[in-house]
């Protein structure tokens, strides 16, 4: 029995505007817990490492993501059973034609010494499902027809009349099902005629295909994508498990999606385009009111997470991050809390709340990108409070971590030691803080604060000055490679 060699990639660069405020491009709906107790990131990472058969051997996860985002996504990835492979991290985003030719580059890559052209199975990094061994068996299915030379999608099988997804037309053969068509969303009459017809599936954008399937499918319809992402792949720098392309060439690349690129162009060509049916509870959280779909809902059809009340009211949902919200009296509503945002939207229109972030961006709003609780590389930081020259915020570093050797030209910092131990470098010193014990910084004063202990460290930093924005920061040294 021959081994079919396989090699997860998770496409985990998406932005996720319609769940904001829950999800920012700083910290984006495929690394929150939406559905479960794992991220949407992570959860995809599990689903594909169980890929593993007697005749399927699974290769360390490929993600290609965000720059941004790299440590998130490496701390992630360890918490799953998940062997962590490369991280592609895209200078630009370029939609997912040039992010999966760059899986496919490193797969090529990788397997060079020993021949090895491996089957990409390709997700996306913010979708959810509730039969796991439903979507095994359709991905180990769809794995043997693109050893064989298949360009294969899963195709899920619609319960009701969807106008937010696209669909894929299907015909039956001997050997399974043909796409013949792809179709772009339709209005509600037309979806309602796809589910009375049958042989119409949304459009999951799951693919599974051998890389050099891929490269010879591109070269074929979009030569010109193949060709500026190989130039930049061909300049990438490595560090560590991080592969960067060449920025300034990577921004050459035509964007372009897969179905575009050429997904919808192999109907009626000589690849060979198959199907698989996933009918495994499938939902891509694309909009609170999928969100409400897949969550567990009492008598009345309310969902809810956090500290909610909910009283005379129907098919709500109320998420809660960090205060007692109270819902009384509504039916078919959203509500979602933050520390520094409220969404209220009737659950029929929340795909339009990607028109409220576009409305921030426009207003150079920072609600548009980051929480009030930032995450870091070495830990987070919580703004819990701020004026006119002072702000409080609360700090935590992970054990082994430091900041960056930095000083700031318009701010001077208190810091208390709320729990741990600090190792804090202040001009000449070197001193080691417990709790209770505080230091000052002086403006212009170069310092560090780093973490020796094996627990958690928290400290509050209360900040003084004439300016006060993260972009004050003159870093000398930086473990995680910030100029």
């Amino acid at each position: 029995m021959s081994i079919i060699q396989v090699q997860p990639v998770i496409m985990a660069g998406g932005s996720g505007t319609r769940l904001w405020p829950l999800s920012r491009a700083g910290y984006p709906k495929q690394f929150l817990v939406l559905a479960g107790n794992s991220s949407l990131f992570q959860q995809a990472a599990e689903r594909l490492a169980g890929l593993a058969a007697a005749d399927i051997a699974v290769a360390p996860t490929l993600v290609v993501g965000n720059e941004e985002h790299r440590f998130m996504v490496l701390d992630q990835l360890r918490e799953t059973s998940a062997t962590p492979g490369a991280v592609l991290l895209e200078p630009a985003g370029r939609n997912t034609a040039p992010a999966l030719t760059l899986a496919a580059l490193q797969a090529l890559e990788e397997g060079a010494d020993g021949g090895a052209d491996p089957v990409l199975v390709v997700t996306p990094a913010d979708q959810t499902v509730t039969n796991d061994p439903a979507f095994t068996a359709a991905l180990q299915a769809a794995v043997r027809a693109a050893a064989d030379g298949a360009i294969v999608i899963l195709g899920i099988t619609p319960d009701r009349p969807e106008t937010g997804y696209g669909y894929i037309r299907s015909s039956s053969d001997a050997c399974g099902l043909n796409v013949e068509a792809f179709v772009e969303k339709p209005d509600a009459a037309t979806a309602a005629g796809y589910l009375a017809a049958g042989g119409y599936y949304w459009n999951s954008g799951m693919f599974v295909l051998r890389a050099s399937a891929w490269m010879k499918a591109l070269q074929r319809f979009r030569p010109d994508i193949a060709a500026a992402t190989r130039a930049a792949y061909a300049a990438r720098q490595v560090d560590g498990l991080f592969v960067r392309p060449d920025k300034a060439l990577f921004t050459q690349v035509p964007a372009e999606s897969v179905d575009y690129a050429v997904m919808e162009r192999c109907p009626g060509s000589d690849f060979v385009l198959r199907m698989v049916e996933l009918d495994a509870g499938w939902n891509d959280l694309g909009a609170w009111e999928a969100v409400w779909q897949v969550a567990e809902k009492d008598a009345q059809g309310n969902a809810s997470r956090g500290d909610t009340i909910i009283s005379d009211s129907h098919n709500t949902l109320v998420h809660a991050t960090s205060r007692l919200v109270a819902a009384v009296g509504l039916d078919d509503i959203v509500i979602v809390e933050t520390p520094d945002a409220v969404l209220v939207a009737e659950r029929s229109k929340s795909q339009d709340v990607k028109n409220i972030v576009a409305q921030l961006g426009r207003e150079k709003r920072g609600e548009q990108t980051l929480h009030r609780k930032v995450h870091r590389p070495w830990g987070w930081y919580d703004s819990i409070d701020m004026g006119a020259r002072f702000q409080v915020k609360r700090i935590m570093v992970k054990p082994g971590a430091s900041l960056s050797l930095q000083k700031h030209h318009h701010r001077a910092e208190h810091w208390i030691v709320v729990s741990g131990t600090a190792e804090i470098t202040n001009g000449e010193q070197v001193l080691l803080l417990s709790e209770n014990q505080s230091t000052y910084i002086p403006l212009g004063q170069v310092h560090r604060l780093a973490n020796p202990g094996k627990v958690p460290l928290e400290i509050i930093e209360v900040q003084s000055g004439s300016y006060l924005g993260e972009d004050d920061i003159v870093r000398y040294e930086d473990s995680y490679g910030r100029g």
